[in-house]
């Protein structure tokens, strides 16, 4: 018999059974558009964290200071004031890996410009963050020595700040009040867009980190030269890891910390702030493909099933293609191509599903999806892979009936 014949033969007995056919392969189908959809959630949950990484810089690492114990009660990072402006510029002029600190300060307040008012970050810093962070301005100026020495009262706005603001004019040189503070806007910062889940980093306002202490935080984890936060750029990302090593010897070495006692500071790189987003997008992905496993595994042990009933249902006409001709290995390659044609059909559609899938996600939720050329072609080869292995024991049953033997069954 001819592949071609077969394949046919396959078409008309399938589509005899059609409801039959298409619950068998529905495992098929979900495991399919299960595989496709979890390469895509990967893909995309890769690319988006590896943009989150760009755009807060790969060789970014933040110093931040201690948790507060009292009373055997944590208070949280950064409850220790203990990093100062003198520890920055030790980093800076002590360890050679590092290309340029930032000492900055932050914390919240409300912005008022005319008959509009906003609630948002408020950052503390010097010149040396934007180069540190690579932000440039989108219009006006940076901060000058003066009016960081001085404790001017001028400020900078991220672009989410400028839109709820100043969504019809210019704001430079336009006046502004930062908790009933006077101040003038100098710099409107370039967009740099979200820094995960709920955080958008053109939501916020710099100020000289002197003005942000006296004028408008304050505080006692902010008196004299305390900071809140370190940023440390490295010079390569191939030296983050050595200059973080660097950097907490150096900051032990300063605070005067024992050797059996814990750091009063803690250090962040960029890829670990990203590492919760990227596992708990890995955990979506392993669900997927145990669903899409168990579908597989179930769709062809349906698969098997209904072959194997098929053969019984069909030994009379087994006997008879036998007994006008038709050799043991023609049945086999009949009903194993039956069982293939069986896993194309649930892996075409499940591939349909997993478009679909994937396009949804893009559309309808916060998950982003890539959809892999690769993967889509590798998802409908395993099925027919599944169809293969699946379908060769109750295809080679079939070819080992006796034609007498199968000529007499009722």
């Amino acid at each position: 018999m001819k592949i071609w014949d077969a394949f046919i033969a396959a078409l008309h007995s399938l589509r005899s059974n059609t409801m039959r056919s298409v619950l068998t392969t529905l495992g098929i189908m979900i495991g399919v558009g299960a595989v496709i959809i979890m390469v895509s959630v990967g893909n995309g949950t890769k690319a988006e964290v590896n943009a989150m990484i760009d755009k807060l810089g790969a060789n970014i690492m933040i110093v931040r200071p201690g948790r507060n114990f009292g009373k055997g009660v944590s208070g949280g990072s950064g409850s220790l004031p203990t990093l100062t402006e003198e520890d920055a510029w030790a980093i800076q002029n002590e360890i050679s890996t590092v290309m340029m600190v930032s000492p900055t300060v932050r914390g919240s307040a409300q912005l008022i410009a005319g008959n509009l008012n906003w609630s948002t970050t408020v950052n503390g810093i010097t010149n040396e963050y934007f180069s540190v962070r690579e932000w440039d301005l989108a219009d006006g100026r940076k901060f000058d020595s003066y009016e960081i020495e001085r404790a001017s009262k001028v400020a900078i706005l991220g672009m989410t700040v400028v839109k709820s603001l100043y969504p019809d004019q210019d704001p430079v040189g336009q006046s502004l009040r930062i908790n009933r503070v006077p101040f003038t806007v100098i710099g409107v910062l370039s967009p740099k867009g979200d820094s995960g889940p709920g955080g958008d980093q053109d939501d916020a306002v710099m100020l000289p980190i002197t003005t942000a202490k006296k004028r408008v935080l304050g505080g006692r984890k902010l008196a004299g030269n305390l900071v809140g936060n370190i940023y440390v750029k490295a010079k390569s990302a191939e030296l983050v890891s050595r200059t973080e090593e660097l950097v907490e010897e150096l900051l032990r070495e300063r605070h005067k910390i024992a050797p059996n006692q814990a750091d009063d500071f803690e250090i962040r790189n960029m890829a670990e702030f990203m590492n919760a987003r990227a596992n708990s997008s890995r955990a979506m992905s392993f669900l997927l493909m145990a669903v899409a496993s168990i579908s597989l595994i179930v769709g062809g042990i349906g698969i098997m099933n209904i072959m194997l009933v098929s053969v019984t249902e069909r030994t009379r006409e087994i006997g008879l293609r036998m007994a006008v001709g038709a050799t043991g290995k023609d049945i086999m390659s009949q009903f194993l191509i039956e069982s293939i044609v069986l896993s194309l059909i649930g892996g075409s559609i499940g591939v349909v599903l997993g478009l679909t899938g994937s396009i949804a996600m893009n559309t309808y939720s916060n998950w982003k999806a890539i959809i892999d050329p690769d993967s889509v072609l590798l998802a409908f080869s395993f099925s027919a892979a599944v169809g293969i292995f699946f379908g060769y024991y109750p295809a080679h049953k079939a070819s080992l009936l006796d034609p007498i033997e199968a000529l007499r069954h009722e």
